[in-house]
């Protein structure tokens, strides 16, 4: 028996594919990253690598994972030597939890801060485990953890996983750059195009019935008026940039998934130095795929009232689409989905209803009487949350009523109503709706919002995701049937709401489902398919015969193909796999398979021709990534007649450890003293305490008030308080309209509040950085010569207790004013305040009786001398009075 063989016997691992197989013993036998295509889940890969090293005698973390992901491995490893460790997680509890051994899911800030404390026992690490692998870059914190790992341990492995080829072909020797960080020399590539996966997945196929179903001719136009649209709105935006390559950006490429993220590493960069009109043109494209995908997704009356909420002067006066020719044939048609003659409501059905009704009501039951071996479970897979409401609704009131509601919802004018719509005017839930006009609306029944989109970000999208959640995710029905006829060919179908799946898990579904007579129908979004286990959950668990993919979905097709590859039934699943031909939703589907294989075969040759260092992997002392510019403070205590060096330290507070900027400075050499501190972000000196802002924390802190509070304490405790603005690196080092600049009467209030900053606090330092990289460089010249920050009295300034004194003891604006007379400061106010009393008191007080209070000679000489010294400014007649000459003042004298 070979070491292989004994290793699957002894460890009890789960039966995998050929391919799952050879990847399993490339990455256990040498450490290295995995990238494999979307859909080949590496669940069973990574569990079966968890299984060899779960039990007590190894100590292994997992890094970068959810929380679905964790649920998941801890169910299918059921071991006890796996733990969670999180914020919840007392300091104590963690230690113990180390020296456990075991499988660790672990936050990767934790890590970091006990890496850095040294309560990790470093070196009996077995190894680290990444998920996620391609968001790993020199600055996030998994590399950061993985170099401090590195450092002390020079035996242990490190495994990273990937699934999202793509995100390494963005930049120039990308994927050699996350290598680096994740201290790997190997890299394992597996596309769906492998000849190992190839041959795995053929051995056993679904049977995959393709029903390309025609859109309606008023569709078609509507599709070539968008297009017509992109087309000449892609023209304009390339004539008035010739300068900038804009290849990526293409009608092609606007219909894909990651359109926005082709943007945003395209523009970037430049976009400070784009015109108002080349922005609107980006924001152009965004808007028009957005209608193209609602008029293949949704229903005519969502689409149509879509389109309306653009047709507005406001709107119009900025855009640049809704100006050429096609936009006006674009309304016409869009009209014509919902009205027939004079405004009579009359909308077309979705072109993939009669199809999915034709499946559920003849084939599938067809299929079930003919073989008693078919069980009665059916899985439908769509695009989003929306989309499930609809079939949902479709499936058990009808096309008409699900139509008819949604006129009403969204307040659709109409004079008539066409007599197939009539009767369901006077159904219960319609009596009550009104069917005034109303404000446009969004494709999800909520107000439009006037706000025209003219910057390079993602609001739409995220305003999408928010409204997304007013729908579940899935739907669970119950189909009951009876013959229409002896022959048992033509069944009367109808469906209800499985009540109890409310409040049920997907594993007591399962069980539900399995004894319930009739078929039992699950519609379920695959949108979560792409990062997430969750569809492959649902298939293992659920175990459906029947797989309805009413949209195409690259990850979702390959988890189902995966599905039944590892089945042990002889009846073959049977999916069916509904798609409009010749429409953007064909071509979408077939763009997403042409560029993941155009990224494998730039990753393939990139691999062919990267140059790897021997000593990438971290375990060789001479390993530049862990090399470190040593930065020593040369201090003025001398030894034996030498000058001291002492190492360098800025003390970070503990929710910075979020950012990346404490990884780059300990890079720099730079110790790094995790703290929990209430005053500050960085304490560079015993005087420089540092408050770090992004601008969008900049402008939310001045905003809410917050930045002034911070700055007050920072000036109550610290001679040089700083403000730190700190803008991105991947974008420009300038202010711009998307941070302040705008057409309204508020454009300045931004400058006001920072400049009524500068003037509350005159000690403050506003220190602008291009990016962290140069907020790191900064720390270290700020720190030269400096001495280092006393680690006992941070911890103890500004404590909650310290905090009560001086705002419920003291007067605040009396303490504020003490604290800046000479010689007084934070390591004597306290005392001074307590024993003085008032000012009446210090000013009958002798240097000798100030120097006993404040227990330093050079402060008490400093606060006697303001106080009983006369400085003269200036008397009347222009001179300057005080110890040597006599100097006038300069006369402008007017000629």
């Amino acid at each position: 028996m070979s070491q292989d063989e004994e290793l699957f016997e002894n460890k009890d691992l789960k039966p995998m594919l050929e391919f799952e197989t050879q990847i399993f013993l490339d990455v256990l036998h040498q450490d290295g990253l995995v990238v494999a295509a979307k859909g080949l889940n590496l669940d069973l890969v990574i569990t079966n690598v968890l299984k060899v090293y779960a039990d007590p005698g190894n100590l292994v973390f997992v890094l970068n994972s959810f929380e679905h992901d964790e649920r998941y491995f801890k169910e299918k490893l059921n071991n006890e030597f796996v733990h969670s460790i999180t914020f919840e997680t007392s300091i104590k509890d963690r230690e113990a939890m180390y020296l456990m051994g075991g499988i660790q899911f672990i936050t990767t800030r934790i890590l970091v801060v006990d890496f850095l404390k040294n309560r990790v026992p470093t070196e009996n690490v077995t190894g680290i485990i990444v998920l996620r692998g391609h968001t790993v870059l020199e600055s996030c914190q998994e590399a950061f953890a993985l170099r401090l790992y590195r450092q002390k341990n020079k035996t242990g492995f490190v495994k990273a996983f990937s699934n999202s080829v793509q995100s390494f072909t963005i930049g120039f020797g990308h994927v050699e750059r996350i290598m680096r960080a994740l201290f790997v020399k190997e890299l394992y590539i597996w596309p769906r195009f492998h000849s190992t996966v190839i041959q795995s997945l053929r051995d056993r196929e679904p049977q995959v019935i393709e029903l390309q179903i025609p859109i309606s001719s008023t569709m078609e136009k509507i599709q070539t008026c968008i297009l017509d649209l992109m087309n000449l709105t892609v023209k304009e935006l390339k004539r008035i940039n010739k300068t900038v390559e804009l290849q990526e950006i293409t009608v092609e490429n606007c219909l894909t998934k990651q359109f926005h993220k082709i943007l945003q590493s395209q523009l970037d960069c430049i976009w400070h130095q784009l015109s108002s009109k080349s922005k609107q043109l980006v924001a152009d494209l965004k808007t028009l795929r957005h209608l193209i995908l609602t008029l293949m997704y949704a229903d005519p009356i969502t689409f149509y009232m879509l389109v309306c909420s653009y047709r507005r002067s406001e709107y119009a006066q900025t855009c640049t689409w809704i100006l050429f020719e096609p936009a006006e044939l674009l309304f016409t048609y869009a009209a014509s989905l919902v009205f027939t003659g004079d405004k009579e409501l009359n909308p077309e059905f979705c072109p993939k209803w009669n199809s999915l009704n034709e499946i559920l009501k003849v084939e599938i039951p067809t299929e079930i009487k003919k073989s008693s071996n078919i069980e009665n479970k059916v899985l439908i897979l769509c695009q989003d949350n929306r989309t499930c409401h609809q079939l949902n609704h479709f499936l058990t009131h009808g096309p008409r009523h699900y139509l008819f509601l949604m006129a009403l919802k969204h307040g659709v004018p109409f004079k008539s109503i066409n007599n197939n719509f009539k009767n369901l005017q006077q159904l219960p839930e319609f009596t009550n709706v009104s069917t005034q006009k109303k404000p446009p609306t969004n494709v999800y029944g909520k107000p439009k919002k006037a706000k025209i989109e003219t910057e390079n970000n993602d609001t739409e999208a995220k305003e999408e995701d928010r409204d997304e959640e007013n729908f579940k995710n899935s739907y669970c029905l119950s189909m009951s049937q009876t013959d229409d006829d002896e022959s048992g060919e033509k069944f009367n179908c109808t469906f209800e709401p499985f009540v109890e799946f409310e409040n049920m898990s997907l594993t007591q579904l399962c069980e539900t489902t399995r004894t319930n007579p009739n078929p039992t129908i699950v519609i379920q979004t695959f949108r979560k398919a792409d990062g997430s286990l969750e569809l492959q959950n649902t298939l293992e668990e659920r175990q459906p015969n029947f797989v309805i993919m009413y949209h195409s979905n690259m990850s979702a097709i390959r988890n189902i193909e995966l599905y039944e590859a590892r089945r042990d039934t002889k009846t073959p699943l049977k999916v069916y796999f509904l798609i409009h031909n010749e429409t953007v939703e064909e071509q979408s589907y077939l763009t997403s398979l042409r560029r993941e294989k155009e990224a494998f075969e730039y990753l393939i040759d990139t691999k062919s021709t990267m140059v790897i260092p021997e000593d990438q992997d971290g375990k060789t002392d001479n390993c530049v990534m862990l090399q470190r510019e040593i930065v020593e403070a040369q201090t003025s205590t001398r030894q034996g007649g030498e000058t001291v060096a002492t190492k360098q330290i800025v003390i970070v507070d503990m929710r910075e450890f979020r950012s990346e900027l404490p990884a780059l400075i300990h890079r720099r050499g730079i110790e790094i003293e995790p703290l929990t501190i209430s005053i500050g972000d960085y304490i560079l000196t015993p005087d420089i305490c540092v408050e770090r802002k992004s601008i969008s924390d900049l402008i939310g802190s001045l905003n809410s008030g917050r930045l002034y509070q911070q700055c007050t304490q920072m000036s109550r405790y610290y001679k040089k308080p700083m403000l730190l603005i700190e803008f991105d690196q991947n974008k420009h080092f300038s202010w711009q309209n998307q941070y302040m600049i705008s057409s309204d009467d508020d454009s300045f209030d931004f400058q006001k509040k920072l400049l009524l900053l500068t003037l509350h606090f005159p000690k403050l330092k506003i220190v602008w950085s291009a990016s962290p990289y140069a907020s790191a460089q900064l720390f270290e010249e700020l720190k030269a010569d400096k001495p280092q920050p006393n680690i006992q009295s941070v911890a103890a300034l500004g404590n909650d207790q310290d905090l009560d004194l001086i705002e419920t003891k003291y007067n605040v604006g009396i303490y504020d004013f003490v604290y800046k007379l000479p010689g007084i400061g934070a390591k004597n106010i306290d005392r001074f305040l307590k024993k003085c009393g008032s000012l009446d008191n210090v000013i009958k007080m002798s240097e000798e009786e100030l120097n006993a209070v404040l227990e330093n000679s050079k402060d008490a000489h400093e606060l006697y001398t303001i106080l009983h010294e006369q400085h003269t400014a200036k008397n009347q007649s222009g001179t300057f009075k005080g110890k040597g000459k006599t100097r006038e003042k300069f006369k402008h004298v007017k000629k």
